[in-house]
C-alpha cells in the first residue's frame, strides 16, 4: 500500500479515510530525498522517521485499547439484547418471571419479578447516567448501539491495518536512507584515501 511521493492526491483521500492517521510516503529515489529542504543530514532524516515511527506506535496502543473495549462491549450489548427479548416474551404472560440477579462477584440471588403489561427498563447511557425506557424503545436503542459497535470494529480493523502498512513503509524508509549514508560515507572515505595517496 506504499505510496512515492508524487501521488498527492490519493494521500490527501487516504489521510480522510483513516481516522486522520497520516500515510508514509514511501521515499523511492533516497538521493533526490535528501537534497531537499530539510533533509540536511541522514541523522535529521532518520529522526524525522523514527519520531514518525513513535507516533505510529502510540496511534497503535490507542487504536487496540479502543478494539479491546469495543470487544468487551459488544457481547454485553448482545446479551441484554437477548434479556430484553426473552422480557418480551414474558410481557405477555401473567406468570410472575423467576431470576436471577448479580449481586457481588459470584453471588447471585433469586428473584420473583411480577409482570404487569408495561415493563420499563433503565440502561445506563454513555455518561454514567440511568436512563429509564420501554423494552421497545431499549431494543431499538440496543441495536442500533450494537449495529454501530460492530462498524466502529470493523472500521477500527482496517484502521490497525492501514497503521500497519504506515510502519512497515517507515522502516523501509529508515533502512534506505539509513544504507543510503554508509554508501556516502564509504564512497567518501574511499574519494579521500584517493586523495591522500
Amino acid at each position: 500500500m506504499a505510496t512515492t511521493i508524487d501521488s498527492s492526491n490519493a494521500v490527501q483521500a487516504t489521510s480522510k479515510k483513516h481516522l486522520g492517521i497520516p500515510e508514509a510516503i514511501f521515499v523511492e529515489d533516497v538521493e533526490s530525498f535528501m537534497k531537499q529542504p530539510g533533509n540536511d543530514t541522514a541523522d535529521a532524516v532518520l529522526r524525522k522517521l523514527d519520531e514518525q515511527y513513535q507516533k505510529y506506535k502510540y496511534m497503535e496502543l490507542n487504536l487496540a485499547q479502543k478494539k479491546q473495549r469495543l470487544k468487551s462491549q459488544i457481547p454485553q450489548i448482545k446479551q441484554t439484547l437477548e434479556i430484553l427479548r426473552h422480557m418480551q416474551k414474558k410481557k405477555e404472560t401473567t406468570d410472575p418471571m423467576e431470576t436471577h440477579f448479580l449481586l457481588a462477584d459470584n453471588v447471585y440471588c433469586k428473584a420473583s419479578v411480577p409482570t404487569l403489561g408495561l415493563i420499563l427498563l433503565c440502561l445506563w447511557s454513555l455518561a454514567n447516567v440511568m436512563l429509564e425506557y420501554d423494552i421497545d424503545e431499549a431494543q431499538s436503542l440496543l441495536e442500533k448501539n450494537l449495529a454501530t459497535a460492530s462498524r466502529n470494529l470493523d472500521s477500527l480493523e482496517e484502521d490497525l491495518d492501514f497503521l500497519r502498512d504506515q510502519f512497515t513503509t517507515t522502516e523501509v524508509n529508515m533502512a534506505r536512507v539509513y544504507n543510503f549514508d554508509v554508501k556516502k560515507r564509504s564512497k567518501d572515505n574511499l574519494l579521500k584515501s584517493v586523495k591522500m595517496s
